[in-house]
């Protein structure tokens, strides 16, 4: 039998050892700054070296408990290297939010247009990062007795939108990995789940989309304005949290109502 939920503390992460991979840059740095003010001890694993120390820098200037571990997700020793720094800097690790991607950069193209080169760099950052991410953190997480793992996907994968094939395989990809790995750790008390944002007006959004791109894109929802990254964290926060401990290989849709499941 499960036990008693406790109301004061099931929502909170205050002490849990996160690392948040992209944490540095864009939506993953609203959710290292979010999980730091919860009392979370936040690990910013992001390949942009000089953004991702200074937003830990100023984590820990506001009172809060950070490292940032610069780290190629796709590098097998550079992702170890980072899961044993934050289990060496705080003690273990209790979850992972996989938020790294490669997208901003991508010109919106024709499907027959795209590379091969290109369509591995993409696999291999949105993919290949998950599976080496989830791996580096495993042990930590059954030596904690379980952990939470947030995997960000996107709801381009409910329409199959267009015009960046490779991205928005990739993240379908990213929901079959989720339901498998949960089935695979289940046993380790380690849930896996997925989130599949919406178009969010992230900082790295707003600098790669054009107004003609953006605009228009509130129509078709319930709640008819732009979707930014706070918009993102309580479903993060949840699916990191106690409250959230018998759910697993779940994919929860935050996009305003533009789809429904």
């Amino acid at each position: 039998m499960s036990k008693e939920f406790d109301v004061k503390s099931a929502y909170s992460v205050r002490d849990k050892v996160v690392i948040v991979t992209g944490g540095g840059t864009g939506i993953g740095k609203v959710y290292s700054q979010r999980l730091a003010q919860g009392g979370a001890k936040v690990v910013l694993a992001d390949i942009v070296a000089e953004e991702s120390n200074d937003v830990a820098e100023k984590i820990r200037d506001a009172g809060g408990q950070a490292l940032s571990v610069p780290t190629d997700v796709t590098n097998e020793d550079a992702v170890q290297a980072m899961a044993d720094a934050a289990a060496s800097e705080f003690g273990g690790i209790d979850g992972l939010i996989n938020n790294a991607s490669l997208m901003s950069v991508l010109p919106r193209g024709d499907w027959f247009e795209i590379s091969a080169d290109r369509w591995d760099s993409v696999m291999s950052v949105n993919l290949k990062g998950i599976f080496l991410c989830c791996r580096a953190v495993y042990s930590y997480m059954q030596e904690r007795g379980g952990g939470s793992i947030v995997n960000i996907s996107s709801s381009r994968i409910w329409e199959g939108n267009p015009n960046r094939l490779d991205y928005t395989t990739s993240k379908a990809g990213v929901v079959g990995l989720t339901r498998a790995l949960a089935r695979e750790v289940g046993d380790d008390n380690i849930s896996v789940n997925a989130i599949t944002p919406g178009l969010t007006m992230s900082e790295t959004q707003l600098a790669s989309s054009s107004s003609n791109y953006l605009g228009g894109k509130d129509e078709g929802k319930c709640f008819k304005r732009p979707q930014t990254p706070e918009d993102l964290v309580g479903a993060v926060i949840f699916l990191l949290s106690d409250a959230a401990a018998f759910m697993t290989g779940q994919t929860v849709n935050v996009d305003g109502g533009t789809y429904m499941h």
